[in-house]
């Protein structure tokens, strides 16, 4: 009696390392498909401009405005909601207001694999393929500003982190339809209103 219990101790140990062994691989796998979920399915282009909600279940959280004829990112949709990515900005958009454009797997492969050429390339390569790309942007004139680091009244965002980078911190007040930055740098400290800069003055430790 005593070995039957033993046995079928040993069974149930073994079922539930299964089972936790099982969970495991579940996880693993949803985690992966997250990962998958990231890559970008599709662009689109604003018909008007929109706000960019950091939750779609909460519509005071705004990000803020993307302005009408932007081109986004789109990394999930639902029936009502698109998950995109703006400029450094990820949230949530109404899907009524953008006309959507597909990327072909192959398209994607293509972008990738330039990525990852450019990764490879040489210091003085990468800062000529930098100014070749900000030229095709705004043109000559425009990229050799930018290039040379430099900064002017009415300039949009994108164009300021084209020439200094990325802010350390961005601290955001929203009014209405009017947004408020003051962007962070090493040494400077920007303010912009609706994504245009308006002034900056060295920054205060």
């Amino acid at each position: 009696m005593k070995r039957i219990i033993l046995i079928s101790v040993i069974i149930i140990c073994f079922a539930s390392v299964n089972a936790q062994t099982s969970k495991v691989d579940q996880l693993k796998s949803l985690e992966q498909n997250q990962s998958d979920n990231q890559k970008i399915i599709a662009t689109a282009t604003l018909k008007n401009s929109s706000r960019l909600f950091a939750a779609k279940d909460d519509l005071t959280t705004v990000i803020l405005i993307i302005p009408a004829d932007s081109v986004v990112s789109v990394l999930d949709s639902d029936s009502t909601y698109l998950h995109v990515l703006y400029q450094d900005s990820e949230g949530y958009i109404f899907n009524r207001k953008v006309d959507m454009h597909a990327i072909p797997s192959t398209q994607q492969r293509v972008l990738y694999s330039q990525q990852s050429d450019q990764d490879a390339q040489p210091a003085q390569q990468q800062q000529q393929s930098r100014f070749t790309y900000l030229e095709n942007k705004y043109g000559t004139t425009m990229a050799a500003r930018l290039a040379a680091g430099k900064i002017w009244k009415g300039m949009n965002s994108e164009m300021v982190k084209d020439s200094w980078g990325v802010a350390e911190r961005i601290n955001r007040v929203i009014n209405g339809n009017t947004i408020k930055e003051e962007w962070y740098y090493r040494k400077a400290l920007l303010y912009f209103e609706n994504n245009t800069l308006l002034n900056w003055g060295p920054l205060k430790r």
